[in-house]
Formats: structure tokens, C-alpha cells, sequence
């Protein structure tokens, strides 16, 4: 191994050389040196963009020139005026210290790997917005742009929020919640007992990694109650887990609630703020079940609970009642597979509310009255709605997001659309077509912020009416002389698209040749995938700069969004259903297969890459014959199902008990006899999300059967590969494996 691993950085090295070489010969030729140093090459990007409640004032993150791993807070006027830093991480915090175990945890929950100001919330007067920096509390008033330090304390301040009205601050501290009267400047404690395997206020693990939602407490518009959870891990598996670091290594007795076993039990409660007095809610008496999600009704009367059955195949929505915490059901969605959970609810002053369900085979969205009875559909159609935007109540306008055209799904485009409450409606398109829109729009859904890319155009942010004017950039990012890109542009090449047909659906893909392509000569391939439940890889989006990377280092990339994987109709996602791995691995070797047919194809040399749910479909893969790969690449693989959690796990494939089966065709272990090409292995060693033990076992049995492969694992890295240094290291590794695998030096 440890020749191995020699060779790979005395080969990584050279290629570095030659690669630097190369670029002094010829500027325009992207390095990886290049794509993994500050500036960033997409541009300035604006990060978590907003709209005050009223409309006009814009808040969003923005990366350092000088450091993109650390954001500040900035704001623009709707109207004229420039953009303006509202809080400069650096000259609040100059030195940022160790953060929490827990807050560590929650950002690795939300996928946060960058510092200074992370997360950021308006109050709904438009009066505050509350940040926190660095474990502490900050608080931007609107009307004079003075900051306050609400916290400095030793432990982390984490899931902070301005309450409706603007009258208090709220956030969890040593795992109880706090308020904070912010004319006073007084602290209560809601909770004083949360220790040890008592969380309040907090989403719990589950919840925040695989339930979409990430946080624990709910205030009432009008500021008379606050729901919070109760967390009690009592109940879950201890999974040792080793934490290693270039420092050392501590164990973590790690509460992993693995596929099959219990889970934390969750409880619901309503504080009365000026009461103290607290109520437990009725979720019924079935605890184990998941608490998906909550929502006030606008009046505050009504508090709304999702409760979604343990086997995830029943969504019960009650309606609770604040003061007592008796709760009814008023509407149930079911599925032979599993019930998809959104953030498409939401309570009208009306009373009424609008919800979505897959019940027609594809997500649409419907209006309820407040007893749960459906009043009508607000769309429908042969497409998925992909988000609820807002709704409009004065003028009956609702504003959702979907991949379509003509009433029919588009995968590869996004735009935003408006339909109504008021009555059945062909959806109109409020973006244009052509590309991959996404949008933000303010409480009353009189404006949004547009942001936009596709293959030409770097991710960009502006604000429009609602009626999709465009009133102006929040950040134009045009690809220009002095756009960081710019120097690049004329070896990027365009993708192209197609679709392929598997067991009657319609399979997107997309391919990009290397610079100077000609169809006369053969090219060895990398396929890059995903494969799993996610929203899609393919789109005509602006690409990743890594694709330019593996192009200019001679290589076709080609990605192909299988069954399973992306926004797509019910029975799309649910063909790996109790059998992942499976469906997923049959559409890879459709995409195989036909680029094999294409006359400038090397079908010898054909190699996959993933990370995730993608290095277990790369390692799957190379365990397939018919895919007959002479290489692959596997990123932090989930190798046995039964080692992965319980909501995620349980959601595709039941419990191990009961599709015994099902876990037995995806554990990758009795595969590798059937290794048709080399592995190159890597995996951070504090994973705590697809812990090493995942990789350790591969590498075990692989050693076992003296069976040679690489190997490359991180130091204190958890479920991603973080920091310029790392990830350049990471891709330096990734192009010289691919060299000597399918490369130039392959033959």
C-alpha cells in the first residue's frame, strides 16, 4: 500500500509540473493549480439572497476577494443605490475560533463548510436581520444599518431567529432554548433540563440530514406561543466512531440510528411566552414516527404538524390546537413506495391552505380549506412542481417552479411559472426559457430575486417584479474581460444532450468533448455520476469548471440522470424501490453501451467517477461486467446498506428485516471478484454521515483477496473533501489515476 500510494504522489507531482508547463505554454488552458485558488472562477456569486418583507431592500452572502471560504452580509436597495456591507465577518470576529461539536454537526447537516456569516434571517417587519458570526449573535437594524452584539458567550449560540414581530431573538444554547427581549436586553431559559441525550429546540440528526428540515423550534406570527421539539437519544445505538486528524484520533460515541433500529424519540410542546406554561401535542400513540413538519396558520390559531409514519408511507397532517394540544387529522397522503416530503404548504389568511401531493403520478400542487377538504387543484399536468414560491392572496397569483414546457416535463430547464388560486389555469411561464432559474420571492410574492445560469452565462442574481420585469443585478457576473473565467472561455466547450429510452422512461444525458474535439480519432470517456434520489445532474446549467478540467486532460465527460435520480414523475424516482443499485446500474450500462456505439468512443477506456450515493454507483459499476469499466473512482461510499440510517435507508428499500433480499443485491462486498478494471478508494476519516467503516470494510476484503487498488483517505474530513489545498490534492489524485487508467500512460 505504501508503494502505492508512493507512486501516486510522486505521479500527482509530475503532473502537477507538466500541467503548469502546459499553462505557461497556452494561458487559456484551465489547471487544476487554477480552479482550486481564490479568486473563485465563477465569479462574484451572491450566496442566500433575500428580500426584506416589504420589497426593498436585498440581503445576501458574499465571498472575501481575499479568502472565498469566508462570507460577509451584504445588502442592496430595490431601488437606486449600490450594494453595501452590512456585516464584515472579519472586522466583527477577527479571530474565529473552535466551533462546537454541535454546530460542527449542524453545518455538516446543511452542507456548510464556509465561516463568518453562514446564515442570516429577516424579522417579518423588515426591521432586523439577525446573524449569527462565529457561535455568537449579531443583529443589523435596518433603519440606520448599526450592529449589535446580542451574545458573547463560551457556547455556541445555534438556530438563532428574530421572532415575527421583531420583539425578541431566540436561539439553542447548550441544547435549551433561549429567548432574548431585545428592549430589555433580558435572557429567559424556555427549557433548563436539555443535557446529556435531552435536546430541545433542535432538529435531531435525522430530521436535519434526511428530512430537509433544520430546525427544532416554530414561533406563532402574532409572538404568543413557540412549538419546540424534545430530543431524546436515549434509545439510539452508541456506533463508536473514530475521529482521526493529522493530530491524532478520539473516539465519538456517535448516536447513529442505523436502518432497522430505533430512532431518537421526537416530542411537539407549545410554550405560552408570557404564561411560561407549556402543553405537550397529541401526535398520537405511535412514537415512532418522524415530526416532517411545522406550520403556524397565519392568525396563529392553529398550529399545523406533518406526521410521517415510520415506514414513510403515510403523511398525516393535524391541526393542533395552541392552548390545549389536542390535534385532529384533516388529511392524509399515502403510497405503496414512500410519500415524498416538500415545503410546498402554506396557510392563507383565508383560513384555506395550499398543499402538494403525487397522487396523479406527478407533483402538483391543490388548495384545502381549513377542515383539510380539497377544494381544487392549482396545477396539473404531465411535469412535477419542484417548489412553491409564494402566492399572492390579494390578486390570487401563485408562483411555483417546474421543469416544463407546453404541460409537459423538460428535465434539462427550470423556470418559475404562475398559476391561481382561484381557479384551474394553464401555468404561464414568468422566466424565460433556455436555461436554470431559480427564485426568492418576498412575503407578499410582489417581487422576487432571480437567479439565474446556463452554459454560457455564470450564476447570476437580480431582482424583478413579479410579473418577471427586471428592475435590477443584485450581482450580474458577466462573463467579460476581468471576470476571473474570462481568460478560459475559448477552450470551454458547449455540452450536448440527448435522451435515451429504459423500460418505457426517458433518460436525460449530457456530453462535453475535450477542446480541438475530432470525431475522426477515439477518446477514452469518464462517466461522472450521482444515480441516486437528488435533483438531477444533467441541466443546461453552467457547468462545473472540474468538467474543463477533465476535458482538457483529454477525456469526454459524460453524465446520465437513471432512473431514480432527479424531479421527475413518481414512477421515475420509485424504480429503485426495495432495490438500489439496481434499476440505476441497468441505465448505466445503457449510457455504456451507447457511447461505445459512437464511432469516437475507446469502449476499452471507459471510466466512472462519483462521491456519495455516486461512489457507491461507482463501485457497483465496477462490479458489473456488462458496464466492463477499466477504472472508477469512489468518493465516501455507502458499501452496505444496513450501516446507513434509518429514514433515508428505510425510505428506498424498508428495513433490512424485511427486504432482506433487496440489501443482499446492494451490499458491494460479494461483488468485488467481479472488479473489471482498478479503484481508486477515498473517504474522510471523521465521516460521520457515511462513516469509514463503510470504506474499511471494502478495503478489508479487497486485502483479503490480495487484490491491488488505491486508496486515499482525509484526515479530519467528514463527508466531503474541504479548502483549496485539499481539493487540489483530491483532483491532482483524480487526473493521475485517470492517466494511468485510460490516459495517455494507460497504454
Amino acid at each position: 500500500m505504501k508503494t502505492v500510494l508512493l507512486a501516486s504522489l510522486l505521479s500527482a507531482v509530475a503532473g502537477a509540473a507538466l500541467a503548469q508547463t502546459s499553462s505557461a505554454a497556452d494561458p487559456a488552458v484551465l489547471t487544476p493549480e487554477r480552479v482550486f485558488a481564490d479568486p473563485a472562477l465563477n465569479g462574484p456569486v451572491a450566496q442566500g439572497v433575500s428580500l426584506s418583507p416589504d420589497g426593498e431592500l436585498v440581503a445576501f452572502l458574499r465571498a472575501r476577494p481575499d479568502d472565498v471560504q469566508v462570507l460577509d452580509l451584504w445588502a442592496a436597495p430595490t431601488g437606486a443605490g449600490e450594494p453595501f456591507k452590512l456585516i464584515d465577518a472579519r472586522a466583527l470576529v477577527p479571530d474565529a475560533g473552535e466551533l462546537s461539536e454541535a454546530e460542527k454537526a449542524r453545518r455538516e447537516r446543511m452542507r456548510i463548510s464556509q465561516r463568518g456569516v453562514v446564515e442570516y434571517s429577516w424579522d417579518e417587519q423588515g426591521r432586523y436581520i439577525l446573524a449569527p458570526l462565529e457561535g455568537d449573535i449579531f443583529l443589523a437594524a435596518r433603519a440606520d444599518g448599526t450592529v449589535r452584539r446580542l451574545t458573547e458567550t463560551a457556547g455556541d449560540e445555534i438556530d438563532a431567529k428574530v421572532s415575527p414581530k421583531g420583539n425578541f431573538v431566540s436561539f439553542v444554547r447548550d441544547q435549551n432554548l433561549y429567548i432574548l427581549d431585545l428592549a430589555t436586553g433580558a435572557e429567559t431559559a424556555v427549557t433548563t433540563d436539555g443535557k446529556d441525550l435531552i435536546t430541545w429546540g433542535a432538529a435531531e440528526f435525522i430530521a436535519q440530514e434526511e428530512l430537509d428540515r433544520d430546525t427544532g423550534y416554530w414561533w406563532s406570527p402574532d409572538e404568543a406561543y413557540v412549538a419546540l421539539q424534545r430530543t431524546d437519544e436515549s434509545t439510539v445505538d452508541v456506533i463508536p466512531r473514530l475521529d482521526i486528524t493529522g493530530g491524532g484520533a478520539s473516539t465519538i460515541q456517535q448516536r447513529y440510528p442505523r436502518a432497522g433500529r430505533p430512532n431518537a424519540v421526537v416530542e411537539l410542546y407549545v410554550q405560552d411566552r408570557a404564561a411560561g406554561t407549556r402543553v405537550k401535542v397529541d401526535l398520537g400513540s405511535n412514537p415512532d414516527i418522524y415530526l416532517a413538519r411545522v406550520n403556524w396558520a397565519s392568525d396563529g390559531k392553529t398550529l399545523y404538524v406533518q406526521r410521517l409514519s415510520r415506514d414513510q408511507k403515510t403523511l398525516d397532517l393535524l391541526a393542533v390546537d395552541p392552548a390545549t394540544g389536542a390535534a385532529r387529522v384533516i388529511a392524509t397522503q399515502t403510497s405503496d413506495a414512500w410519500v415524498p416530503l416538500t415545503h410546498d404548504f402554506k396557510a392563507l389568511k383565508s383560513g384555506d391552505f395550499i398543499w402538494s401531493t403525487e397522487e396523479t403520478g406527478w407533483r402538483h400542487l391543490y388548495l384545502y380549506n381549513r377542515d383539510g377538504r380539497r377544494l381544487r387543484a392549482i396545477t396539473r399536468g404531465d411535469f412535477p412542481v419542484k417548489g412553491l414560491n409564494g402566492v399572492n392572496e390579494a390578486t390570487g397569483d401563485v408562483f411555483f417552479t417546474a421543469s416544463m414546457r407546453d404541460d409537459k416535463e423538460l428535465p434539462i430547464e427550470q423556470q418559475m411559472f404562475r398559476a391561481s388560486l382561484r381557479r384551474t389555469v394553464a401555468p404561464a411561464a414568468v422566466t424565460p426559457a433556455g436555461g436554470w432559474w431559480g427564485a426568492t420571492m418576498n412575503r407578499t410574492a410582489t417581487a422576487y430575486v432571480g437567479n439565474y445560469s446556463d452554459l454560457n452565462t455564470p450564476p447570476q442574481s437580480g431582482l424583478y417584479r413579479a410579473d418577471g420585469t427586471f428592475v435590477r443585478w443584485i450581482e450580474r457576473n458577466e462573463l467579460k474581460d476581468g471576470h476571473p473565467f474570462w481568460h478560459y472561455v475559448s477552450r470551454r466547450q458547449t455540452p450536448t444532450f440527448g435522451t435515451l429510452d429504459s423500460h418505457g422512461e426517458t433518460l436525460v444525458w449530457q456530453m462535453t468533448t475535450p477542446p480541438g474535439f475530432d470525431p475522426s480519432k477515439t477518446y477514452p470517456v469518464v462517466m461522472q455520476v450521482y444515480g441516486g434520489p437528488s435533483g438531477g445532474g444533467v441541466k443546461k446549467g453552467w457547468q462545473p469548471a472540474t468538467t474543463q478540467l477533465l476535458n482538457e486532460a483529454g477525456y469526454i465527460v459524460f453524465r446520465l440522470d437513471n432512473r431514480g435520480e432527479g424531479d421527475r414523475s413518481a414512477a421515475f424516482k420509485q424504480a429503485l424501490y426495495l432495490k438500489m443499485g439496481q434499476p440505476e446500474i441497468e441505465d448505466q450500462v445503457l449510457g455504456a453501451n451507447y457511447l461505445r456505439s459512437l464511432p469516437y468512443v475507446d469502449g476499452d477506456r471507459i471510466a466512472m467517477m462519483g462521491w456519495s450515493y455516486g461512489g457507491f454507483m461507482s463501485l457497483m459499476a465496477l462490479t458489473e461486467p456488462k458496464m466492463g469499466l477499466a477504472s472508477a473512482i469512489a468518493g465516501a461510499p455507502p458499501t452496505e446498506w444496513g450501516l446507513y440510517d434509518t429514514a433515508y435507508t428505510e425510505r428506498y428499500m424498508s428495513t433490512p428485516q424485511d427486504n432482506v433480499e433487496g440489501y443482499a443485491a446492494s451490499d458491494v462486498i460479494p461483488r468485488l471478484p467481479n472488479l473489471t478494471g482498478r479503484l481508486l478508494l477515498m473517504h474522510g476519516m471523521a465521516d460521520d454521515n457515511v462513516i469509514l467503516e463503510n470504506s474499511t470494510r471494502v478495503i478489508d476484503a479487497l486485502q483479503a483477496r490480495s487484490t491491488p487498488f488505491e486508496l486515499m483517505l482525509w484526515p479530519g474530513q467528514r463527508h466531503g473533501v474541504r479548502g483549496n489545498a485539499r481539493q487540489l490534492m483530491q483532483w491532482r489524485t483524480y487526473l493521475d489515476f485517470l492517466d494511468r487508467t485510460i490516459g495517455e500512460r494507460s497504454h
